[in-house]
């Protein structure tokens, strides 16, 4: 039995301890907002937060994950509302949309780190997620008007 974390609520999967992440969030667990990409580390469709460090659930064991806090994009945020959903939402980001989970949440942890991203800073970041449909440009722009949202919030605390 191996017991998750995930968005922080407590589970006890019947499982075994090699099975990637990703297929215990979606078939156990029944989260599908983490998607299934490439199954190699390649292109970010997956990415979860693992103890807040952004990880590739398609190469990560539950055993790696037992016992720390999983986050996913359905526990970014209760109502959607995370800047980056919103700035998302705002701008309309997606095309198809198929990557852009793992785009969030790789985008969150830049944003936990740096708050004011350069360009550059934000592709370094987010080099490793790729956008069959290219919304690259908006994704970076997203990307900055959350981390202005993220400032004002904090200025008004």
């Amino acid at each position: 039995m191996i017991k998750l974390n995930v968005n922080n609520k407590s589970h006890d999967c019947d499982i075994s301890s090699d099975m990637p992440l990703l297929w215990a969030l979606r078939d156990i667990l029944q989260l599908t907002g983490t998607k299934y990409g490439c199954g190699v580390a390649q292109c970010g469709a997956c990415v979860v937060h693992l103890d807040g460090e952004a990880v590739r659930s398609c190469v990560t064991k539950v055993s790696r994950a037992q016992g720390k806090k999983i986050t996913t994009i359905e526990g970014l945020s209760l109502n959607n509302d995370h800047p980056l959903q919103q700035a998302w939402q705002n701008i309309d980001v997606p095309q198809c949309g198929y990557c852009h989970s793992g785009q969030i949440m790789s985008a969150a942890v830049l944003l936990r780190e740096n708050n004011n991203p350069t360009d550059q800073d934000i592709d370094n970041a987010m080099a490793g997620n790729i956008c069959r449909c290219g919304t690259y440009p908006r994704i970076r722009k997203a990307i900055h008007i959350a981390a202005e949202i993220q400032r004002k919030s904090a200025e008004k605390s």
